[in-house]
């Protein structure tokens, strides 16, 4: 069974060194903190993968620690907006190609400007969706930031 995902496929291409992780996910468990408990992995190697609106410049991605809270007003200044507020869930596959639960920053039907929170400039690897419910892409946080051409920013807020 071919578990390649798109995300996969690109960084095949670009020779990215990456490790697939699968998990068992339901519909009622989709958050990134499950994800951590599935995997055995620490909440802090969990990146989860936000997709926001800023009031000046449209679109923009931001990826959090499992265990943190996105601080939307930091978020906003690093990336040129007065505001910004998550998208609505049901206009996420129409805009990334991903369903809730299964959204990878790599791959999405375009390049948005991407936020990496800077602790994971402190991991070795992290996890991030592959693109699909069930699977995590575990990769160096350094070889994300270049394929999306992401920048880290301290971007969250701990809720621990």
């Amino acid at each position: 069974m071919n578990k390649k995902t798109n995300a996969c496929r690109i960084l095949d291409k670009q020779k990215i060194s990456y490790q697939l992780r699968e998990y068992e996910w339901s519909e009622d468990a989709l958050d990134a903190l499950h994800v951590a408990a599935e995997t055995g992995n620490n909440p802090a190697q969990i990146f989860k993968t936000l997709v926001l609106t800023g009031d000046k410049t449209g679109n923009i991605v931001a990826c959090i620690p499992a265990d943190k809270t996105l601080h939307l007003k930091h978020l906003a200044k690093i990336s040129g907006n007065k505001k910004c507020e998550l998208i609505p869930v049901d206009t996420l596959e129409k805009l990334t190609g991903y369903i809730r639960g299964g959204c990878s920053p790599i791959g999405m039907k375009k390049l948005f400007p991407t936020f990496i929170d800077n602790s994971a400039e402190q991991l070795d690897t992290i996890l991030i969706s592959a693109g699909k419910r069930g699977l995590q892409i575990e990769l160096a946080p350094f070889d994300l930031k270049k394929v999306v051409r992401a920048e880290f920013a301290m971007i969250t807020e701990g809720i621990f």
